[in-house]
């Protein structure tokens, strides 16, 4: 997949750049999306349901209808045939529409190399090929994986977005040891499940937004830095003449931003086998 750009007629097309979206099915040749993969979605603006803001700088934004993505890839030991591989507003890799063998019609994460008409399935017994569902234990060592199982049987959690992957590393006994995107070796039960490949859209990354309006257009509303900001607003606000904030960088409510320990949750330490840092 490639990234397209402009020429510069103003401004923000000198650096703004979109992907070319060649790898996706052509709108025309799209089959009807099936109406139960397609829900509404409401705004929430940052808050919460006492209209209180919890969330910053969220507002705005294009209409979006969300696609029922199946995470949990339960449909056991029945081929599907890749109908269309198609944009999702709602998550920066593409999906792809499955078209399974008894009619049922399926979304899931489109893989790197999941071309239109490829059959895929879900089944210990599967070859190892993009799109292909297994459990840990039935998956070689080495193997790129994503949309992984953290529990058995609760969905895919880990390895969802453009161009994202973890890979099995080895396997003791029960446990499979799992290299997560972020670097972290984490012990994970050979009972979860996961997809086989690296996901699509790996140049998501490299996409530059340009313009402020186009932030606009994905719900982000502008960010204020806390040294413009007064005292009562911000721990880095006021002073005399510009200052840098002095002291050490913090959230406006005061947490320390930079080396500052946050996880709280011993009860899976001793599933970490190496930390990513």
């Amino acid at each position: 997949m490639a990234i397209k750009s402009f020429k510069p007629v103003t401004p923000s097309l000198r650096y703004k750049n979109v992907a070319d979206f060649s790898v996706l099915t052509p709108k025309k040749e799209q089959p009807k999306k099936p109406r139960k993969l397609i829900a509404s979605l409401s705004k929430t603006g940052g808050r919460n349901q006492f209209g209180k803001m919890t969330v910053r700088h969220i507002g705005g934004g294009h209409k979006r209808k969300y696609r029922v993505i199946d995470f949990l890839r339960d449909k056991r030991e029945v081929p599907a045939k890749v109908a269309s591989v198609e944009y999702d507003p709602n998550r920066t890799s593409y999906i792809a529409l499955l078209n399974y063998q008894d009619g049922e019609k399926r979304y899931i994460l489109a893989p790197l190399n999941l071309n239109l008409g490829d059959m895929v399935i879900a089944s210990d017994q599967a070859d190892i090929k993009p799109g292909n569902n297994l459990s840990l234990s039935a998956i070689p060592v080495g193997t790129l994986i994503h949309n992984i199982e953290v529990e058995p049987g609760r969905g895919g959690k880990i390895g969802r977005s453009a161009g994202g992957y973890a890979q099995l590393m080895a396997k003791e006994g029960e446990y499979c040891q799992v290299k997560m995107p972020s670097g972290e070796i984490r012990l994970l039960h050979a009972r979860c499940r996961a997809s086989v490949g690296q996901l699509s859209n790996t140049d998501h990354e490299n996409i530059t937004i340009g313009k402020a309006g186009r932030n606009r257009w994905l719900g982000v509303r502008p960010t204020n830095r806390g040294v413009s900001m007064n005292p009562i607003d911000h721990p880095h606000g006021g002073g005399e003449g510009k200052t840098s904030g002095g002291g050490h960088p913090r959230t406006p409510w005061g947490v320390p931003t930079k080396g500052y320990k946050t996880r709280n949750n011993k009860r899976t330490d001793a599933f970490i086998v190496k930390r990513r840092r």
